[in-house]
């Protein structure tokens, strides 16, 4: 699959059809030869041709913020799935996107329930930046702010009035260094460790910033390790969360809380409206 991805990328064509293969230049070998030996190197796919797929979407990806990767698409879906049920419903839900990193769940919300009110947010300047640029490349209506997801400030105009809070935060604890190169010599460490002994400083973050953020009845979503289900399921019933669950992976493993505030919480001190949240125009 590399091999075919970075052949396309040295011929400038969006896919390679092995049976009909485009004319090839005089220098192809020496330029393929060079993208090979990147990738030999170890250096991530995503970097060299400059994209990666995520879902339904082609999103552009640079060296200092984390590559979206296929296991997220579920979490994406879950937070599609429960807007747009709530588009069914003839409401304009919001969806806050916490850790947003090149955009990936933020965007495929916005594209896939175009009804929705999107907000994304990440520590990372650059985060922010490619987020905004992806929005610009997929046509997407996106509010996307710098923040840090343990400011008790953060979004505070939408304080109990969002529908669905998503978040793949960096979770990997201190002494779990990512075994693949791809990762832990091209991911960002602040994409990748959570902060703590465990690694859930963050997770820990987006939970309560979730508490204050969703309406009654909203929905939680958040990625996390694999040894991490049973301690942030905990976390979560400890912060009054109910319907606390797990679900697996795209390999069957432990890797999503999916979590509700209560139907009875209290009333937001904020307007219940969906109006009113600005949005970035691409």
């Amino acid at each position: 699959m590399d091999a075919v991805a970075l052949a396309a990328h040295a011929l400038g064509v969006e896919r390679l059809e092995l049976a009909l293969p485009p004319a090839v230049p005089d220098d192809f070998p020496a330029r393929y030869a060079a993208l090979v030996d990147r990738r030999r190197r170890r250096e991530p796919l995503q970097h060299i041709v400059g994209t990666a797929p995520f879902r339904y979407l082609t999103l552009e990806v640079r060296p200092g913020v984390f590559v979206p990767r296929p296991e997220t698409e579920a979490v994406a879906q879950v937070a599609v799935d429960e807007a747009r049920g709530a588009a069914d419903d003839a409401l304009a839900p919001l969806v806050v996107d916490l850790c947003c990193g090149a955009g990936g769940i933020a965007l495929a919300v916005a594209t896939e329930v175009p009804e929705a009110t999107v907000v994304a947010v990440d520590l990372s300047p650059q985060a922010v930046a490619l987020t905004r640029d992806n929005a610009g490349r997929v046509g997407a209506r996106v509010r996307v702010e710098h923040g840090d997801v343990a400011d008790p400030g953060l979004l505070d105009d939408l304080a109990g009035r969002v529908d669905v809070v998503v978040s793949n935060p960096p979770y990997i604890p201190p002494d779990a260094e990512p075994v693949d190169p791809e990762v832990r010599d091209h991911d960002p460490d602040l994409a990748l460790y959570g902060g703590g002994p465990d690694g859930l400083d963050a997770p820990r973050a987006v939970l309560d910033a979730a508490a204050r953020l969703l309406r009654p009845g909203g929905l939680l979503v958040v990625e996390h390790a694999e040894v991490q289900d049973a301690a942030l399921r905990a976390e979560a019933t400890v912060r009054g969360f109910t319907a606390v669950g797990t679900r697996p992976d795209l390999t069957g493993r432990p890797r999503m809380l999916v979590a509700r505030r209560p139907a009875d919480a209290a009333a937001p001190v904020a307007s219940s409206t969906r109006a009113g949240v600005e949005d970035s125009q691409p």
